[in-house]
């Protein structure tokens, strides 16, 4: 069972007045059993997802990014399935939620716990994909270098 005042921390807490780097470091100190009980609660799923994605564009680079034109599809499974997709064109990145008709160029698949590691620079992308915590369909090369166009705090 998690520990239940680190549930009522993050429950509690104001996501907009968190720094990157304190949300990698809130991260590293969960444990995965953690973070999957902890996103039992839909309603703060959805608030961290909503704040994680909300933060992609404002840590994107678009200088590394340059002529990039890729749509990634981020599908987090946990009680239910969230679907994200972040678009990136013409020095822009633009996050939506749902799943659009248009052909993602790269799927990323994994749970909440490796997800938020993920994002959080908690965890490497080669290493989750090599141990299967990370399936990657289309463009695994696109995939295995997208932290170099985003600001990824490390804890």
């Amino acid at each position: 069972m998690a520990d239940s005042e680190n549930l009522d921390n993050l429950a509690d807490l104001d996501f907009a007045g968190v720094s990157p780097e304190e949300f990698a470091k809130i991260v590293k100190g969960l444990s995965n059993k953690e973070i999957n009980e902890i996103a039992q609660d839909q309603t703060l799923r959805t608030r961290v997802l909503t704040e994680v994605f909300g933060r992609m564009e404002r840590q994107f680079k678009p200088e590394t990014a340059g002529t990039l034109k890729a749509l990634i599809r981020w599908k987090i499974d946990g009680v239910s399935e969230a679907v994200y997709e972040t678009d990136i064109q013409d020095g822009t990145c633009t996050v939506r939620e749902g799943r659009s008709n248009a052909e993602p160029r790269v799927t990323l698949m994994m749970g909440d716990a490796e997800f938020l590691k993920l994002v959080s620079g908690n965890a490497s992308p080669v290493t989750m994909f090599m141990m299967r915590k990370l399936k990657v369909a289309g463009d695994v090369a696109l995939a295995s270098g997208l932290t170099r166009y985003f600001d990824i705090p490390k804890a």
